[in-house]
């Protein structure tokens, strides 16, 4: 972009955003310090048993991981609870698939209702200037609705064939837990701590990377190893990102495209409302979430209701993530989880995409327009 002229050097450094990178290491520190002290593993636990039967047990997975992810970033949690998927489900002889979709449609469900649920809605807090509760209360009960309905057609697509496991019991993986030592409290400590700081209206990244460095000090070890988990190249993916994004921006292109998009998009009406999400809904599939995200936002004030404009692009490029297998990265991280296994294949999770997908993001864009 620098070398093409879109850009001066200065202004590539401007592009970023440090609000969202912030937030995202912040992030990354502290859920892998939740995993070092093995707090996934036992969220897990509680969860798989609370599933006593396995039409319990998808509900639990269902409404858990969304529950989890809107806090602790969908795709953390998908990569820690489809491990111990795996074992539960092999155990009791159950089919993995029913729970690997549970978990893969839930998480991204559940990340829609908060700023930290995922990066693109990292990246709209930080356009938006919207508080942590006020983004809740708009997008909470849309994704609460969401999860719900995600819930009903999993039982309905699957509840028949588990009810044939009705007998056999599902049980947690197996082996002794650790006892909960003091590093365990003080990582647990901090993320209270931190949740509360979101909820009283503090920066968000640096409320996450305060609760992250405190607890690197507490634990009074290298930071080396916390540092080493963190994913430097998503980092730098998504700095580069803003970098292009801002270049695009700056050859009145993307001006072009929304002087002749906007006039449909009303936020007063049924019809802008929903062409508006049906647009964010196939922007999404097809350039990925988050650069539209980048693209779109800046143009959202001039709709003339930006706090739903703001709510319903989260809401609508997240949620459009259930299509397919490849819709978002959670998506990916449990196939590939589960690949060795062959538990979840693209046909599979595109026969369940193509009606939950649909009726999620109505559901949801009712509630909020």
């Amino acid at each position: 972009m620098v070398a093409a002229g879109a850009l001066t050097p200065a202004q590539s450094y401007a592009a970023i955003d440090g609000d969202t990178i912030v937030l995202l290491f912040g992030m990354m520190l502290l859920t892998g310090e939740l995993a070092e002290v093995g707090f996934f593993d036992r969220a897990s636990g509680w969860l798989l048993r609370a599933g006593r039967t396995p039409r319990r047990l998808l509900v639990v997975v269902a409404v858990g991981s969304g529950l989890l992810s809107a806090l602790l970033v969908n795709d953390t949690v998908c990569l820690f609870m489809t491990p111990v998927l795996l074992v539960t489900c092999r155990q009791a002889g159950l089919p993995v698939a029913p729970y690997l979709i549970a978990l893969a449609t839930s998480a991204n469900i559940g990340s829609a209702a908060t700023l930290v649920g995922n990066p693109q809605n990292m990246l709209i807090g930080a356009m938006s200037g919207l508080s942590f509760t006020r983004f809740l209360s708009l997008a909470g009960p849309a994704a609460a609705l969401a999860l719900a309905v995600n819930t009903a057609l999993l039982l309905a697509v699957y509840g028949r064939r588990l009810s044939a496991f009705t007998e056999t019991p599902a049980r947690p993986a197996p082996g002794p837990h650790a006892p909960m030592t003091p590093g365990f409290w003080w990582v647990s400590a901090a993320l209270a701590a931190v949740i509360i700081a979101f909820f009283a209206g503090a920066h968000l990244g640096y409320a996450t990377l305060t609760g992250a460095a405190l607890v690197l000090c507490t634990r009074r070890r290298d930071a080396g190893a916390a540092l080493a988990r963190v994913d430097w190249s998503l980092l730098v993916f998504f700095s580069g990102l803003f970098v292009v994004v801002a270049g695009l921006r700056s050859t009145g292109l993307v001006d072009l495209a929304w002087s002749h998009l906007a006039p449909h998009l009303d936020l007063a009406s049924a019809r802008g409302l929903a062409t508006f999400s049906g647009a964010m809904a196939v922007g999404s599939n097809l350039v990925s979430n988050v650069p539209l995200v980048m693209l779109v936002g800046p143009y959202l004030p001039a709709l003339g209701d930006p706090e739903t404009g703001y709510v319903l692009l989260a809401f609508t490029t997240t949620l459009a993530g259930n299509l397919t297998l490849v819709g978002s990265v959670a998506n990916i991280i449990v196939a590939e989880g589960a690949r060795e296994s062959g538990g979840l294949g693209f046909l599979e999770h595109l026969r369940f995409g193509l009606l939950a997908t649909p009726l999620t993001l109505l559901a949801g864009v009712w509630l909020i327009g």
